[in-house]
């Protein structure tokens, strides 16, 4: 099983978005600035560390380009069958899952990474990590502080962050040291997030997150929360909440995808760090990062040569659409809007359309419009039914993809 992984706020770097810059895949980063109406090409390219660090720019820098680098393994063909993000991570995670629109998540992003910017300046913080000690002997640590500290990350064995008042930390930072900790690393943020400092941002981000519509997952995605899958649409907002003040468990996360059958684990944008994290946890699993284009090669050829790699291509080779079956593929990168007028199910899902005179209709003949890709009408070579959306409405997707299933009537030329 192939599992990717998304970094979250911390992974950003300046000038993390050149290698990208002649790719293909870098029409994201113009489509995304278009959604969150700033210049998120100069945020990539251009913005010194201090600017970069800034909450609001981290989070939404580091989505960005996490897509950006997903669409360009997609054009390779390659798609994991499970994935999971590190804080910020799990919004990308869901946008690859197709449970959130490439537009809705820039939206909640930028949401998200205002709110928590403005509740550390309400309630400031910090945070640090503790290495060298287990779960039990960090969370003792903050308990015996008796002030405003908590476990914000379970990042790996003998890897605790801790978050809370400055003064907390540093003193749960002492007293996990007394208690045989090797080291304690103060991280340079002004937040301590994954905390109950973090509530201020909670009332502006549960706002956003319903507001937006959300899919089931149409690959598993492990939340931050819990490390449990949860396969339906309607409890995303409600995990994506808790998680601003929730302990981040990565560590369990990564050793469900273990137990899901994960031996691959893909770290898919800016960093390298959750893959240190993946071997620490699952030494026997085999993991790597794509930060670069050059690591798209290396991915390949890893992959290429391995069991998963052949058991993906093997389950792959059985799809195929019978003689009375077709497929419509996009005529451009862009959003996918399917045509309201059309009833069929999107992928995954079993809609049932409105019956009536006025339902929609499945019935479509030759130049019959579908929906449109960005500006670009997306209409039908081939006169039939459309059985099923492959894309859902809101899912960026690129030149060639296939975007509805027909069967057809008669063939148009």
């Amino acid at each position: 099983m192939l599992a990717f992984t998304f970094p979250g706020q911390g992974s950003q770097r300046q000038g993390m978005g050149r290698p990208w810059v002649d790719h293909p895949s870098w029409e994201v980063v113009g489509e995304a600035s278009a959604v969150a109406g700033r210049d998120l090409a100069r945020l990539l390219l251009e913005a010194d560390q201090d600017e970069l660090t800034l909450t609001a720019n981290a989070q939404l820098a580091t989505y960005v380009l996490g897509l950006v680098v997903l669409d360009a393994i997609e054009r390779v063909g390659i798609e994991p069958t499970a994935c999971a993000g590190h804080s910020l991570g799990e919004y990308t995670a869901l946008t690859a899952s197709g449970a959130l629109g490439f537009e809705d998540g820039v939206r909640l992003v930028v949401e998200r990474g205002e709110a928590m910017h403005h509740a550390a300046e309400e309630r400031p913080g910090t945070m640090a990590a503790v290495l060298g000690a287990d779960d039990d002997t960090v969370e003792a640590a903050c308990q015996r502080a008796e002030d405003e500290v908590w476990v914000a990350n379970y990042n790996a064995p003998a890897q605790v962050v801790i978050a809370g008042t400055t003064e907390a930390v540093a003193s749960a930072g002492a007293i996990a040291k007394q208690l045989g900790a090797r080291r304690v690393l103060p991280f340079p943020v002004a937040g301590a997030f994954h905390t109950a400092l973090m509530a201020p941002a909670r009332g502006r981000l549960r706002k956003a997150l319903a507001d937006a519509p959300f899919a089931a997952p149409e690959i598993p995605v492990v939340a931050n929360v819990d490390a449990r899958v949860h396969p339906g649409r309607d409890e995303w907002p409600a995990l994506l909440s808790a998680q601003l003040c929730s302990p981040v468990r990565w560590r369990q996360s990564l050793e469900t995808l273990a137990q899901m059958g994960a031996t691959q684990v893909v770290e898919v944008g800016p960093g390298g760090v959750l893959t240190g994290l993946t071997r620490r946890t699952l030494p026997e699993a085999q993991a790597l990062a794509v930060a670069s284009p050059d690591d798209l090669g290396v991915l390949v050829d890893t992959l290429s040569g391995s069991e998963t790699w052949h058991t993906y291509a093997a389950a792959h080779q059985g799809e195929h659409l019978y003689a009375s079956e077709r497929v419509v593929v996009s005529p451009a990168a862009g959003i996918f809007t399917p045509d309201p007028g059309l009833a069929a199910p999107a992928p995954g899902g079993h809609a049932s359309a409105p019956v009536g005179p006025d339902a929609p209709s499945s019935d479509v003949g030759v130049g019959s419009l579908l929906g449109h890709v960005g500006d670009s009408e997306v209409r039908t070579p081939f006169a039939g039914s459309v059985v099923g959306f492959l894309a859902h409405a809101g899912e960026r997707v690129i030149a060639g993809q296939p975007l509805a299933w027909l069967r057809v009537t008669t063939a148009g030329s």
